[in-house]
């Protein structure tokens, strides 16, 4: 299978990257990326290119699934009108390129709560690009919505809150929907979702994350 991954040098991005790499199943992986990756592998196709101008680039979105997992924060994009364009835009505009380039299989990392009505922000820019790109032709669009990731040396403040709080409460049976899950397990989810053979659109998300990724 052809591989293509936007959101490679991200948390989930890299761990995805590495498994494709080690599988047998992905004889090429192309990578879309605002600078290099550092990544050399003879599997591997770098293409560095900018989000703001996919026209420039949108043809080499060819192959048989595309793995999205482009993200930011607030702090980091320093508005929510920037976090729109990346979070939302750019994920968006690269699927109904790849769709029209007929691109079967479609993978999207989003959020466990996510929905288009959502008060919050973030949950509902999620929400709504689940569903956008689920009217996109695709044969199979699988939309994954992990809860709190563990990203390996996090510098996240929040991150390094909310993750202890929570296995404390899960470990009394509380919110195991928001259990905490490490960014390999989702990235391994991914991959099983892409070579389920399944076709529609579905969802994965909180507690079925974890089992997914050990399909």
């Amino acid at each position: 299978m052809k591989a293509l991954v936007v959101g490679a040098t991200g948390a989930v991005g890299k761990d995805l990257v590495r498994l494709l790499l080690d599988d047998e199943r992905f004889d090429e992986i192309y990578i879309f990326v605002r600078g290099t990756s550092g990544v050399k592998h003879e599997k591997l196709t770098e293409h560095i290119v900018n989000f703001d101008n996919i026209d420039e680039w949108k043809d080499k979105l060819c192959g048989d699934v595309l793995f999205s997992c482009i993200g930011t924060t607030l702090k980091d994009a320093g508005s929510k009108e920037k976090q729109w364009k990346i979070d939302y835009d750019y994920q968006y505009d690269i699927a109904a390129a790849a769709s029209e380039n007929g691109v079967e299989r479609y993978i999207l990392v989003s959020s466990v709560g996510a929905s288009a009505n959502s008060s919050v922000f973030y949950l509902r820019m999620k929400g709504q690009l689940d569903e956008a790109v689920g009217k996109l032709p695709f044969t199979y669009k699988g939309i994954i919505r992990p809860a709190s990731m563990i990203r390996k040396n996090t510098t996240r403040t929040s991150e390094r809150i909310t993750v202890p709080i929570l296995r404390v409460l899960n470990s009394i049976g509380l919110f195991k929907n928001n259990t905490p899950i490490r960014t390999e397990l989702v990235a391994m989810a991914m991959i099983n979702a892409a070579v389920s053979g399944k076709q529609g659109y579905e969802v994965i998300g909180g507690q079925e994350v974890f089992k997914a990724a050990y399909l």
